[in-house]
């Protein structure tokens, strides 16, 4: 019996899926992960209590120990500009711009949270409630989804607090009564 080209390559394909699966299959059989019940290596001087980061506030956090205010104060609109290339794909700045993938950002700041006309904003910040203020706009660039748990934000967040900064400052400068700073 006979095969064709195309039969001979379907069988490979077939045969090699099969191999990959029954691999994986018996290596599953064979190592059962179980997760530890205590650490692996202790760290010396550790009392054990939470970090010191964890008690501090959100906006804090993001802002690495440092008050955002004072950041602001220093903050170039024109770095904010570059910087806010990489929510371009997904946001407009203009006004009276159309929304995207994510909701356009002309006068955020000040602007009720998730309160862009037309937009269908998630349940975790239709939650939050209140305005954008520079403290929630840092924390939220700092880490979304840590802000907002469940947002539909994919961003994975500016983690340097002087670009936050030059955002926030650029996204304050797209309004026709920018918000006075901190």
């Amino acid at each position: 019996m006979q095969f064709s080209t195309f039969e001979k390559i379907g069988f490979s394909f077939m045969l090699a899926a099969w191999i990959a699966w029954g691999s994986n299959w018996i290596g599953d059989a064979l190592v059962a992960a179980e997760p530890l019940q205590a650490a692996a290596f202790k760290i010396e001087g550790g009392s054990g209590a939470a970090p010191e980061t964890a008690k501090k506030p959100a906006a804090e956090q993001a802002s690495g120990g440092m008050d955002v205010s004072a950041l602001l104060a220093s903050a170039d609109a024109v770095a904010g500009v570059k910087t806010f290339k990489k929510c371009k794909s997904c946001h407009t700045t203009d006004k009276g711009g159309k929304n995207r993938v994510g909701p356009n950002l002309w006068d955020v700041v000040g602007r009720a949270k998730a309160g862009a006309a037309g937009y269908g904003f998630s349940g975790a910040l239709k939650g939050l409630g209140g305005a954008w203020t520079y403290q929630d706009l840092d924390a939220f660039l700092a880490n979304p989804k840590g802000f907002a748990k469940g947002t539909k934000m994919s961003f994975a967040g500016l983690k340097k607090p002087r670009d936050r900064a030059a955002v926030i400052v650029f996204l304050r400068s797209l309004s026709d009564q920018p918000k006075p700073l901190p």
